[in-house]
């Protein structure tokens, strides 16, 4: 899966916080069964307008005051003073059957120094999905700091006064509503994974975790690479960066699971920059023994200096960290035929689930803040579901991914399968319509 330039590093007190398994914020280069669906994607209208750009105040970490639109709730002393969200008119569908609208409490870390940035992003994306399809639905924004005590507090206020809690986003945070068990009342979407739990680790059965997961992202790339290359040797190529071990370890113990072999091979770098005897070795390497695919634990610039050596005789593979983007005029030629594995968001910009929502248009931008941005849309979105079908299980294309979700009946289960795509000519080709 999630936790990559990170086409602009965050302060370190943010990729601490946001980092292990866990949304694409941990890594530079980017910011980590089929059920029946019971959603269905709406006829594609004309693109939205742009959001609206949010206020970027000076800090020493980009902190990101988003405007929300009207109808956000100031539930309780942790939430932001916004306008009452109180409308004048009564739904036509909620005046039918007198049904109050569901209160959901989005808590973020906005007033964080480290992840003000990120908080801004997730709720512009959030409140961007909300405006689409806010009937029956009214959101509070809880506003907390670092801490994870202020975010337990925050939260159980915020379960006394709403119907669903989305959040936290810190990964301290996280835990420590997981941990505290019985305290997760009412449907809980928590955006990161908590400190220390496997995959499979139990959790409260109505806490849902659906952050985003650079390693999970590196095990669909290992079942993909497999898919293409049966029985292959891999070379994995990994720079010396925590996350960049994570997802390379992550690919070869899929792969291996996969019953294949595979050797990794770790370059080191000085500001981003692989040394130059490092890469001469490992062309010798590859020249010698001729592995059938390489999986590379790199960012977008690193890819393309073993590249530039190397060639593209060898199949390359990579997680969204060698994302290098799309801006216009920026085709990168040594990333030609690069494979590679990404939100929808970011490579299928013609997805009709993608075109209905409108782009973010902040001046500080990065794909990692972008990929929050497309959590925050997700998360509303599977919130609503939750809410309208409660106790039914859902598939959804979502702008993060194909969704598979069973939430109220048992342990809550989340799945998000990314598409796989080609880097070709500065834009995204589907992969299985590249030779």
């Amino acid at each position: 899966m999630l936790i990559k330039s990170l086409m602009g590093l965050f302060a370190a007190g943010a990729l601490a916080m946001l980092s292990a398994c866990s949304t694409p914020c941990d890594r530079p280069g980017g910011l980590c069964a089929p059920i029946e669906p019971n959603t269905s994607v709406v006829p594609v209208p004309p693109r939205a307008p742009e959001v609206q750009e949010p206020v970027v105040p000076e800090a020493e970490v980009e902190t990101m005051a988003v405007d929300a639109p009207p109808g956000a709730v100031a539930a309780h002393p942790h939430a932001t003073n916004l306008p009452t969200a109180v409308p004048t008119a009564v739904p036509a569908a909620a005046a039918a059957d007198s049904k109050p609208a569901t209160r959901i409490a989005l808590l973020l870390p906005t007033r964080s120094d480290a992840l003000g940035a990120p908080a801004g992003a997730l709720r512009a994306g959030f409140m961007a999905a909300y405006e689409r399809d806010r009937s029956g639905f009214v959101v509070n924004l809880i506003e907390t700091g670092d801490s994870a005590q202020d975010v337990l507090a925050a939260y159980t206020d915020a379960l006394a006064q709403n119907d669903m809690v989305v959040g936290p986003l810190a990964r301290s945070a996280v835990s420590a509503i997981a941990a505290a068990g019985g305290a997760v009342s009412k449907p809980t979407i928590a955006l990161n994974h908590p400190e220390g739990r496997g995959t499979n680790a139990p959790l409260p059965h109505k806490m849902l975790v659906m952050g985003l997961s650079i390693e999970d992202e590196a095990r669909q790339v290992a079942q993909w690479a497999a898919s293409e290359h049966p029985g292959a040797r891999a070379l994995v190529v990994a720079g010396a960066n925590a996350w960049q071990r994570r997802i390379a370890n992550a690919f070869a113990a899929q792969w291996k699971q996969l019953g294949n072999q595979s050797q990794t091979v770790e370059l080191t770098a000085s500001n981003g920059y692989l040394s130059e005897s490092g890469i001469a070795q490992l062309k010798s390497r590859v020249d010698a023994d001729q592995p059938a695919l390489l999986f590379t634990a790199l960012d977008a610039d690193q890819l393309r200096q073993v590249r530039a050596s190397l060639g593209s005789n060898v199949p390359a593979y990579g997680t969204s960290s060698v994302n290098p983007g799309t801006e216009p005029g920026t085709a990168l030629a040594e990333l030609d035929g690069v494979r590679l594995l990404d939100l929808p968001w970011e490579v299928q910009p013609d997805h009709p689930a993608v075109m209905v929502y409108p782009r973010w248009n902040a001046s500080r931008r990065t794909l990692d803040l972008d990929r929050l941005y497309a959590l925050g849309i997700d998360a509303f979105r599977v919130a609503r579901e939750i809410s309208l079908h409660p106790g039914a299980s859902f598939t959804m294309d979502g702008v993060t991914g194909r969704l598979s979700v069973s939430f109220g009946d048992g342990p809550a289960r989340f799945e998000r399968v990314q598409p796989t795509a080609v880097y070709q000519g500065g834009s995204f080709k589907p992969s299985d319509t590249v030779n």
